[in-house]
């Protein structure tokens, strides 16, 4: 699914295409054949793609819960060169993940004690990434600022003289 990331972000644009035709009442004008056909198009592009169709870009990183199972995803993650981090049991090999999370795979307990934790920092780092962001956008208006009034003061000079 990530090394065809191309083609399906094709296909998502598809489905909000579709989506807007049906809320602007496009759908009313065309023929009930060719509606029945769209909305059976938008139904299987939204049961295939329907998790994804928010996501823009390639992810940064990969977090796994079954190694074993996911054999796919570890895959398609060392083609792009995208990190893995993963829950690992004893029945897994672990020299295949970047970060390993040693761990009860098959207890839900435990994959959804790691999975919330792993959200929670995913959370606190994009919170610090947008202050950092906006720490450097007020910076950046604050030296736009001074710029414009050294040179209203350069200006008013010259012209005083």
């Amino acid at each position: 699914m990530l090394t065809n990331f191309k083609t399906m972000r094709t296909r998502i644009d598809r489905l909000a295409q579709l989506k807007k035709m049906q809320e602007d009442g496009t759908f009313d004008l065309l023929p009930k054949k060719e509606v029945m056909k769209h909305l059976g198009e938008m139904a299987k592009l939204e049961k295939y793609l329907g998790g994804v169709k928010e996501m823009k870009q390639i992810p940064s990183a990969l977090f796994i819960v079954d190694p074993r199972k996911e054999r796919n995803a570890i895959a398609e993650a060392r083609k792009l060169g995208i990190p893995i981090v993963a829950i690992v049991d004893t029945n897994c090999d672990p020299d295949e993940i970047d970060y390993v999370i040693p761990g009860n795979d098959d207890a839900i307990r435990a994959i959804r004690l790691i999975a919330s934790t792993m959200a929670n920092a995913v959370q606190e780092g994009r919170q610090g990434e947008d202050a950092e962001v906006a720490e450097t956008d007020s910076e950046a208006e604050a030296v736009s600022e001074t710029e414009t009034e050294v040179t209203e003061e350069t200006s008013e000079a010259q012209a005083e003289e």
